[in-house]
């Protein structure tokens, strides 16, 4: 691991400036949103907005990276993210904030890809491994601190804006001073999602209704508890606390998942988060909603990566970058239904709108599971869980997959004669 983070400290700093950034905007905006009195609708558009963005940026900011290259590429998107953070510090109009959104949805993806395949292309079969581990921890602990800067002082109610621009432009740095050439990129193939439907139901339906889940509770949380209240800087803790669990987990949850039929794994994850969101809207009270949202962190946060490894079990080695693409597709569409639905849920049902939303998704997930788990018998031979951060940021998978792809081909050729 240490030759892994000398070898590629600039980037891992970059990206760590990314990630931080991305994560106290999301909340910031929720929690700034709300002391300007911003409606729940309101603020659910402003933040749907980002994966809308997102969208786009998925299918289009490879296509920039091929055309101009990764410097080029990176300076520009970084430098729009930079001024859209600026414009949310200069107004308070929920128009502007929409708009700003948007634009850095639609910027993120091609950050993400160019240090993906920049990460890649820098790593051997020799490091591969390590670099993927201290990514995974970068892509949790950025947003996770991020969240955590939300309860720093802020009299003016402008100095977190300028420490999100303030990081963005920073993160351009270690990128250019890299003495390391920029690698070539090919915008990997797509595959519909009809065809990954055909080989992975499970895949399909659970990304976006765990993506839902997840975008729900990390959007709606901060809101939640402020309504509950919570001061900004107990309602950012509580997400912190949430995110923290959340990312624990994910490796025992994965070797587990190694180790037996991944759809049981699925359906207990899917249970976990059902009754933590009955329990909640059993028992409301505020002392009880850090540990309620903890546990939901535990049951939806490692699903999504549980799905891309059983889905990539389905599928054949050439199939895996391309469905990479689909599955972050399905990731982004859930992510915008999530942050619409769980801010315009909380009212609902006495109050209790968000807990039945989070209640309905466990269910939903695990039943998905069990029905195919009688329907299809486990694959004989299986890959192992990449985990994949997907919380406070549209993540592409580039990485995961490639690695994924290129460990399995040198295993088969070592095994040739």
């Amino acid at each position: 691991m240490i030759r892994a983070l000398n070898e590629n400290w600039a980037l891992f700093l970059g990206m760590l400036m990314l990630m931080v950034a991305n994560g106290l905007l999301a909340t910031l905006l929720t929690i700034r949103g709300a002391s300007l009195g911003f409606s729940d609708f309101t603020i659910s558009v402003m933040q749907a907005s980002y994966p809308l963005g997102a969208l786009a940026g998925t299918a289009l900011a490879p296509r920039l990276v091929e055309n101009v290259g990764h410097i080029r590429a990176f300076s520009a998107l970084a430098s729009l993210v930079s001024i859209a953070a600026i414009v949310h510090l200069l107004t308070s109009n929920a128009i502007s904030w929409s708009v700003m959104r948007l634009l850095g949805g639609f910027c993120y993806p091609g950050l993400y890809v160019i240090t993906e395949s920049w990460l890649n292309a820098k790593s051997d079969n020799s490091t591969r491994a390590q670099v993927l581990s201290l990514y995974f921890i970068i892509q949790l602990a950025g947003p996770a601190l991020g969240t955590a800067l939300v309860g720093f002082p802020d009299p003016t109610g402008n100095l977190l804006f300028g420490v999100v621009s303030i990081l963005i432009s920073l993160s351009i740095v270690p990128l250019l001073l890299s003495g390391n050439k920029a690698p070539e990129y090919t915008v990997p193939e797509r595959m519909p999602v009809t065809r990954l439907y055909k080989v992975s139901p499970i895949a399909v339906i659970g990304i976006v209704l765990v993506s839902i889940g997840v975008a729900a509770s990390y959007i709606t949380l901060p809101l939640y508890a402020l309504q509950q209240g919570f001061s900004a800087a107990q309602a950012s803790g509580a997400l912190v606390a949430a995110l923290i669990a959340g990312a624990i987990v994910q490796y025992p949850v994965g070797w587990i998942s190694d180790h037996t039929d991944r759809r049981y794994v699925i359906i207990g994850l899917g249970t976990i988060a059902a009754l933590a969101g009955l329990w909640m809207a059993v028992d409301t009270s505020p002392s009880h909603i850090v540990y309620g949202f903890v546990l939901i962190a535990i049951g939806l946060y490692p699903a999504y990566s549980i799905l891309t490894a059983h889905a990539n079990d389905q599928l054949k080695l050439s199939q895996i970058v391309p469905a990479s693409g689909t599955m972050v597709l399905l990731l982004n569409i859930g992510l915008l239904a999530g942050t619409m639905l769980g801010p315009n849920s909380i009212s609902l049902f006495g109050g209790r709108g968000l807990q039945f939303l989070l209640v309905g998704i466990g269910i939903s997930v695990a039943l998905v599971a069990l029905i195919r788990r009688f329907q299809v018998a486990a694959p004989v031979e299986t890959g192992e869980v990449q985990v994949v951060g997907i919380i406070g940021a549209a993540q592409p998978g580039v990485l995961q997959a490639e690695t994924w792809v290129q460990e399995e081909d040198a295993n088969a050729s070592e095994e040739d004669p």
